[in-house]
């Protein structure tokens, strides 16, 4: 299975974020991007490519203690950038340091789990909404949702993150011109107070208690 952990917008701040695309994309050379479709709109914390069957128990377990470890945390969508000129992101903003920690604490459980992971590159919070095939001016673009001096950009509503997906990524396969890859949430683990909550409603025992030291 193709992973990775991340954490979803809910609804609402997904359709602040199509409003707002929905201008930008008819901007002048709009068509020549590929957009990402709204069911791919994530902020990836931890890349783990293929992952072999036998270390998902342990995954498992590693990913949710790491939620748990963490406490809800506001966020909310704000402007954008880019990656050299071929892919175009919207940002965040708020509990950042919230984000950027549970982004090492994934990728610290994935780590331990057993799964290689890179661990040399530098965490930046972005949603990827669009990508060229080559290099292009993606300048306008970054401004429409950015702002420039004087000019508003793109502010979404805050929302609290209170828990840490698991998404499969599939790949294209059809080679039809446009495909997207596909995305399916395997997994869901509750943040902090969140994780405690549910665990009190129904009874059960904090899952993975003795089962693993702890990551961070």
């Amino acid at each position: 299975m193709r992973l990775f952990t991340a954490v979803l917008p809910p609804a609402e701040a997904a359709q602040e974020l199509a409003r707002a695309l929905g201008r930008v994309r008819g901007m002048a050379g709009g068509d020549a991007l590929r957009w990402a479709g709204r069911d791919g709109w994530h902020f990836t914390l931890a890349f783990m490519g293929e992952v072999e069957d036998r270390v998902l128990p342990e995954l498992t377990v590693r990913l949710e203690r790491a939620a748990r470890r963490t406490e809800p945390f506001p966020l909310r969508l704000h402007g954008g950038g880019q990656f050299g000129g071929q892919v175009l992101w919207a940002g965040a903003a708020g509990g950042i340091d919230a984000l950027h920690l549970l982004a090492e604490r994934a990728e610290a459980a994935a780590h331990r789990a057993g799964v290689p992971m890179d661990r040399h590159r530098r965490y930046r919070p972005h949603l990827t909404v669009a990508r060229s095939r080559t290099p292009m001016d993606l300048g306008p673009y970054v401004e429409a949702l950015s702002g420039t001096e004087g000019t508003g950009g793109f502010e979404g509503t805050p929302w609290d993150v209170t828990e840490l997906a698991l998404v499969q990524s599939s790949l294209p396969v059809s080679g039809v011109p446009g495909e997207q890859p596909r995305y399916e949430t395997v997994a869901r683990y509750p943040l902090g107070r969140a994780a405690a909550a549910g665990a009190a409603r129904t009874g059960n025992r904090d899952p993975g208690e003795k089962r693993a030291a702890p990551g961070r």
